[in-house]
């Protein structure tokens, strides 16, 4: 009856030591859970420039005619009528070359590539400044997007409308992490200088807040592997679907066989 006892307690020790070391984290950033306020050092959250990026670049001034040769012409949409709706002509993006060039209207060659979007805004208004009054440049990327996968509610990518995007905000945009995701490896690919690069983020660590890949950059991929609860129950549902397709196919052949046996004893 002892031993009988004792086995049953190392069985259930047992199964909670393999419950507790597959639990995941939830919340973020544990280590600063308790502390009520507290500062990290700002890092800069423009990104830079790349071949490829599309740019929106607008100059405009208290005299529009001064500032109408520095900007492209607007495009006409192929269907001018869309469901009995006018569609609004809208003015041209510029596209990064492979050298890191745009063509600008009276300006000629910039090369932009390596800059964020406040250089490039400076230095196409000290140009024009010496021929116009007070212009107003306005600069966007319009290219800015950043993919997200793995365990998060609504995968896919996320359009981002504005300069400072960061993981987190990434993260909200497609509904946060289900609770099968695991907080402290988070895996972010980020193309630098021609080559991919990869990092993985604890987002139970403050220190995540600090680190140069806290802000995004356009077309940065960021994965949520599954911890080890999602990643066992898919084995468990794999074995199953294994277990039934082979008792359906023994099933199968054995009605078979029945049928056919049945068949002979008849004749």
């Amino acid at each position: 009856m002892k031993t009988k006892s004792l086995l049953l307690s190392l069985l259930i020790a047992g199964a909670l030591a393999s419950c507790g070391s597959n639990k995941t984290v939830l919340p973020y950033f544990t280590d600063i859970s308790t502390i009520k306020e507290g500062s990290f050092p700002a890092d800069n959250y423009l990104t830079d420039i790349k071949p490829d990026d599309e740019l929106f670049i607008s100059v405009t001034s208290a005299n529009p005619e001064a500032t109408a040769i520095y900007n492209l012409p607007s495009a006409n949409p192929t269907t001018r009528e869309l469901f009995g709706n006018t569609v609004t002509p809208t003015q041209q993006t510029y596209v990064v070359n492979s050298e890191g060039d745009i063509d600008f209207p009276e300006l000629g060659k910039l090369h932009v590539a390596g800059m964020n979007v406040e250089q490039i805004q400076k230095m196409i208004y000290d140009k024009v400044c010496k021929d116009v009054d007070n212009p107003i440049v306005t600069v966007d990327l319009v290219n800015f997007q950043v993919n997200v996968a793995g365990e998060v509610t609504t995968p896919g990518t996320v359009k981002v409308t504005r300069n400072r995007f960061s993981i987190l905000d990434a993260l909200s945009a497609v509904g946060d992490m289900t609770p099968y995701g695991e907080r402290s490896n988070v895996l972010l690919i980020r193309e630098n200088n021609g080559k991919k690069e990869y990092v993985h983020l604890d987002l139970n660590s403050s220190e995540v807040l600090s680190s140069p890949y806290y802000y995004l950059q356009q077309n940065d991929y960021i994965y949520v592997e599954p911890n080890k609860v999602r990643q066992a129950n898919s084995k468990y549902n794999q074995d199953n679907a294994f277990k039934l397709s082979v008792i359906s196919t023994v099933v199968s052949a054995s009605s078979v066989i029945a049928s056919l046996v049945i068949a002979l004893t008849m004749k």
